[in-house]
């Protein structure tokens, strides 16, 4: 059996392989060139999960923060093969136990169809999303 482990150390991101799932694979990044992709990753906090036999990056996310008031989680991915074998909850549950002790206000994040995983680490909709606003 494959087993998996959480790591915050940006040294052991995969940038060609996460750019990859993020420029090919998902549905909100497409076409985003790896340099930027790259200077993303240097400029947030970058977080994943690795395969323990192999060493291969399996799962990826980010988070932007000030560290002290607000953080936005962002380019969640998991492996479309290893999809099902608990890979983002041990993503979400690393990256709550990193952010914890900074006593956030609030963090947020955009999905499409992760409601039920996020919402078990204590996402939930916005109470009034008319007073958010963005430039896009």
């Amino acid at each position: 059996m494959t087993s998996y482990e959480f790591s915050a150390d940006p040294t052991r991101i995969d940038i060609d392989r996460t750019h990859r799932w993020i420029a090919e694979e998902s549905y909100w990044g497409q076409g985003r060139p790896r340099e930027r992709h790259a200077a993303a990753i240097a400029n947030s906090r970058a977080y994943g999960v690795y395969d323990t036999e192999t060493g291969q990056q399996v799962g990826f996310a980010r988070i932007i923060t000030d560290g002290i008031t607000f953080a936005w989680l962002c380019d969640v991915f998991v492996d479309t093969e290893r999809r099902g074998a608990g890979i983002g909850k041990m993503l979400m549950a690393g990256i709550t136990a990193e952010l914890e002790p900074l006593n956030l206000r609030r963090v947020m994040l955009i999905t499409a169809d992760a409601h039920g995983l996020y919402a078990s680490y204590g996402f939930e909709p916005l109470e009034d999303p008319a007073k958010f606003m963005a430039v896009t």
